[in-house]
């Protein structure tokens, strides 16, 4: 599976269903150019996850919205719930590593310590796991 472009206007129906990698990168970030082909070629090893990137320069909007302050930088994210991100450079068997942990979380366990952690913050978000 190729690698899907994200903007403002695909990012929620991309991210809201399933397991989704998003790579946010630049085009003049070395490091982010050497992960490209990782990434690429881990799209091929695992076609029922989405690989998506986001260029960091074209869509400000999304980088500021997941305060990417270092790239590349890897979002790991499952029905529309960040998981965790990793900045810098990793390799394929890495990313693999990623992918295996994401699948073997129990989604209904994760989605009822959000709603704990709502609870607990009388705010009804929160803070920083959910973006969608």
């Amino acid at each position: 599976m190729a690698t899907v472009t994200l903007t403002e206007a695909n990012f929620k129906d991309t991210v809201d269903k399933g397991i989704v990698l998003i790579d946010f990168w630049a085009a003049w970030c070395g490091p982010c150019q050497r992960f490209a082909p990782i990434f690429e070629e881990a799209s091929e090893r695992h076609p029922d996850v989405v690989f998506g990137k986001v260029d960091t320069e074209a869509e400000q909007g999304l980088a500021g919205a997941f305060q990417i302050y270092s790239i590349p930088t890897l979002v790991a994210m499952r029905d529309g719930i960040v998981l965790g991100a990793q900045a810098g450079l990793l390799p394929g068997e890495a990313l693999d590593d990623v992918i295996k942990q994401v699948k073997a979380l129990d989604m209904d366990e994760i989605r009822r310590s959000i709603e704990a952690e709502k609870q607990a913050d009388g705010e009804g978000k929160a803070a920083g796991v959910e973006i969608v």
